[in-house]
């Protein structure tokens, strides 16, 4: 008997713990705290900027996290879900901020090796400056829709372009603008980008249909900022270029690297190496360890460098007294040290936005939006909307897309329009204004990468804020809203049968 009844006790333990469940669930904060959190955010900024002081972005992040903590542990949210937010951002911003740690490796090693002198000294000798800018945004869309990779493209070609622009007096950021729309554009259109198999794979679209339903918005964004990118260029011409300061580079380059032909040629092949592994879509960071080593190698074999020298390039960056201060301020950059200040700044934002993630501050503000979604028009506008603000607010574009994609997925369903739409609709707010974010991931490897941030290059990225622009434009005016087709009709229903 007693044997019995400790026995049934022991099933009552088991018993799910009513009290304990509610202590686990998570507390939503209202509409008004979240948009109290978020506004916090902002005002600091705004403030910051009509004092006239430029953003001290850490510490304006220190304080946006430090105000939501207390805001929200003051309504009721407990301490381990903040935390559990904060370790949730640093996780998603891990492999990013390693692959710019890896830059910081690899950039020294292509300066060492030639590479990037080559492409300045050669650039200054070929483009001219009135098609300077159009050069570099065609370029690196070429670039970018062959190896599918924005940052790869920014890293190699980008840092390039940042020095040649140097020497043809085109201020560094127009042209990071022209670099990071160039890359963006081939980013969204190659079938071998993250973001646009993310996109299409959160909506569950077909990858290729979901390239084809993005031409309608980007290509026409991306024509009009070529026609801006030619606007601007027209004002530099070779009349207005500073020879002394071109001949001045081109000198200092000749006299410490070895520019001849075959240099040259050799100097190339890491950059070839690294698009090849883009292209079969190996890791990047195993592409930018590769590159760097055998960048590493030919320094050794022909620039005449020792190993101790480039380690040391490696881990301050690469440092060389030219004799003139133009190439200096060029060639003098990279480095693991280097890319701290940006990687601290990273996990910052990350932070940030997975601590508005897990406490469900996002969704709080996304439940409002939800109601305008009961027409094409109204649902495609606040979808793009909804994914700017959650770039903004989380400060990774592939938050931005996952979490508008599948939390308005269903409406598209329901209005009987194409997923194709949905994953479009991703790619043309999550996916281009996350360059926008000073404190989100792209903002940060921009930042790392070609030296000027978003504060500065924003307002000449033009792909980034025409095409969620285009895309609202042709919705409010009813074009490429696609409907189902009775066939795709029946198709999904008889899934959704089969699923229930």
């Amino acid at each position: 008997m007693q044997k019995k009844e400790r026995k049934e006790s022991g099933c009552k333990t088991k018993q799910p713990n009513t009290k304990e469940m509610n202590e686990n669930k998570i507390k939503k904060p209202s509409f008004g705290i979240s948009l109290v959190i978020i506004a916090f955010l902002f005002a600091v900024i705004i403030a910051q900027l009509v004092l006239g002081y430029s953003p001290e972005i850490h510490l304006t992040l220190v304080f946006s996290i430090s105000f939501a903590v207390i805001l929200l542990m003051a309504t009721g949210t407990k301490w381990s879900q903040i935390e559990e937010g904060i370790l949730h951002g640093c996780k998603i911003a891990t492999v990013p901020m390693l692959i710019l740690m890896f830059i910081g490796l690899l950039i020294p090693m292509l300066i060492a090796c030639g590479t990037i002198p080559a492409l300045i000294y050669y650039g200054l000798k070929i483009i001219s400056p009135s098609i300077f800018l159009v050069t570099a945004c065609v370029v690196c869309s070429i670039s970018a829709i062959c190896i599918g990779s924005s940052w790869t493209t920014a890293a190699t070609f980008g840092v390039a372009f940042m020095g040649i622009s140097v020497g043809l007096g085109i201020p560094a950021p127009i042209t990071a603008g022209a670099v990071i729309s160039g890359a963006v554009l081939g980013d969204k259109l190659s079938p071998m980008s993250d973001s646009t198999n993310l996109a299409a794979g959160v909506c569950e679209a077909n990858l290729f249909d979901h390239v084809k339903a993005m031409i309608y918005t980007t290509v026409p964004a991306y024509v009009i900022s070529l026609i801006l990118y030619a606007i601007i260029g027209s004002k530099y011409s070779a009349s207005n270029m500073d020879m002394a300061s071109v001949n001045e580079i081109l000198g200092a380059i000749e006299a410490n690297f070895d520019i001849d032909a075959l240099h040259v040629i050799i100097s190339l092949l890491p950059l070839i190496l690294i698009v090849v592994l883009a292209a079969k879509q190996v890791s990047a960071l195993a592409i930018m360890v590769a590159g760097s080593l055998f960048a590493m190698i030919i320094a050794m074999a022909m620039q005449g460098y020792n190993l101790y020298d480039l380690m040391n390039y490696m881990n301050y960056g690469f440092s060389m007294e030219t004799g003139s201060e133009i190439v200096d301020s060029l060639v003098n950059r990279g480095g693991i040290q280097s890319m701290m200040w940006t990687l601290s700044l990273g996990y910052l934002g990350m932070s940030y936005g997975g601590i508005l993630e897990k406490c469900l501050v996002m969704e709080a503000i996304l439940d409002k939006m939800e109601r305008l979604t009961r027409t094409a028009r109204g649902l495609v506008i606040t979808h793009n909307i909804t994914s700017v603000v959650v770039n903004f607010l989380s400060g990774s574009q592939y938050v931005a897309i996952i979490i508008p994609g599948r939390m308005y997925l269903p409406a598209y369903d329901k209005l009987n329009l194409q997923r194709r739409l949905a994953s479009r609709t991703c790619e043309d707010s999550g996916t281009v204004t996350s360059q926008l974010v000073p404190w989100g991931l792209c903002g940060v490897f921009y930042l790392g990468a070609l030296g000027v941030d978003a504060w500065h290059y924003a307002p000449y990225t033009f792909l980034c804020y025409l095409t969620p622009i285009i895309a609202i434009i042709c919705t409010c005016f009813k074009m490429f809203l696609w409907e189902k087709t009775p066939e795709e009709a029946a198709k999904f229903a008889k899934e959704n049968e089969a699923n229930a």
